[in-house]
């Protein structure tokens, strides 16, 4: 079997053929600026715009000119909670996140701490779960944002973004959802689950990296304040050429994931859980996350009784990460874990599978294998008491 076996989908999935096609076309023949609509080219580029926001709007049931493209869902976060906060700041100047959030959120919300803003950051459970009725009892007069991601990156645990957005919608305080891992893999309808804004990534769903998109509900959100200055482009909330090429690859991925998201789904939970099964019965070996509420694609365990950075030069045979792909630089322990309880040394000693399209059977069996064999050499080396393993 060729080695290393990725398994870091959550990071970044492989583009799919299709989409390379789509890009390669467009590279080819929609190199008129979108903008330039005096002539052909530009028309025409117009058009492979045009598509790929029809082809988003309808994997969220959204409508196509409540899709802003961006660079990417970073992106997406920023514009979301800073522009939305700071264009309703007249209103009031409070915000509500969890601890559990993607950087680009967390780092948004402090960034607003310092123009005068407040938040309060939720902690969840020890399953990882933040219950809607602490979203409730967070709110105050002042409170103009709520954004509480739909899958944990690092974890996998799904939260009940409908209940919270109902909350939101009764006190009118605008909902921001970060879908990045769960677009293509769950079903996202932005009207029945009341969210107000919603950011996508390209390269989650088998599209390319380098774009995302911002959901804006054109009944709630009549304007948020950009962060860049320039032309009128994206309803002059994302100025700069769009990159047609991109958009157009990430259209076409958003509209086949929406097609398979049902196989795709059910194919990846059983290779998920297969993996579980091979890993719990090793001992010490502890599932992060809700054991149910979780999305198909993401598994993450911590290991007790072994050291952290041993345990992932071990796994040099299988492309997996400690966690969020964003935060790989740095030997902090996870914020994500510790808020579920995890000591610093289990932190370290994590391990996030996630899973695709691609993943066979005979990788996951393998992964297990391996999985096993680095623990107990590892073990071995610096044997540990059944007190370590509990």
């Amino acid at each position: 079997m060729k080695t290393p076996i990725y398994m870091d989908y959550a990071a970044a999935t492989p583009v799919d053929e299709r989409v390379i096609e789509q890009m390669v076309d467009c590279l080819r023949s929609g190199y008129g600026n979108p903008a330039s609509t005096a002539h052909q080219f530009g028309r025409d580029a117009g058009e492979m715009v045009d598509t790929a926001r029809a082809q988003v709007a309808k994997l969220i049931n959204a409508a196509p000119e409540e899709i802003i493209f961006t660079s990417g869902a970073t992106e997406a976060d920023n514009l979301a909670l800073i522009g939305a906060a700071r264009f309703r700041s007249q209103a009031g100047r409070h915000i509500v996140t969890s601890v559990a959030e993607h950087p680009a959120v967390l780092e948004s919300c402090r960034y607003l701490e310092t123009e005068g803003f407040s938040a309060t950051y939720l902690t969840p459970d020890a399953n990882g779960i933040i219950e809607p009725a602490a979203v409730q009892s967070a709110l105050q007069s002042g409170t103009v944002l709520v954004s509480i991601m739909h899958v944990n990156n690092e974890i996998g645990v799904v939260q009940d973004i409908a209940a919270i957005g109902r909350i939101c919608r009764d006190a009118d305080i605008l909902f921001h959802v970060d879908a990045a891992q769960s677009a293509g893999r769950l079903s996202i309808d932005v009207r029945s689950q009341s969210i107000d804004l919603l950011s996508l990534s390209g390269q989650k769903i088998y599209g390319p990296k380098g774009v995302g998109a911002l959901f804006m509900n054109r009944q709630r959100v009549r304007r948020i304040e950009p962060l860049f200055h320039g032309g009128g482009q994206e309803r002059g909330l994302r100025p700069g050429t769009v990159a047609t090429h991109q958009v157009a690859g990430m259209g076409l991925a958003c509209e086949i994931a929406r097609a398979r998201r049902v196989d795709d789904a059910q194919q990846i939970e059983e290779l998920r859980k297969r993996l579980w099964r091979g890993l719990k019965k090793l001992p010490g070996v502890l599932l992060n996350g809700h054991p149910k509420q979780r999305v198909c694609h993401i598994l993450s365990v911590s290991v007790t009784g072994v050291e952290g950075e041993s345990l992932h030069y071990g796994l040099c045979e299988l492309a997996v990460s400690a966690g969020s792909a964003c935060a790989t630089e740095t030997d902090e322990p996870s914020l994500v874990l510790r808020s579920l309880g995890r000591s610093d040394q289990l932190a370290r000693s994590t391990v996030r599978f996630s899973l695709g399209r691609q993943t066979s059977e005979a990788e996951i069996d393998f992964a297990i294998a391996q999985f096993s064999d680095v623990i107990a050499r590892l073990r071995a080396l610096a044997p540990v008491s059944e007190v370590q393993l509990a």
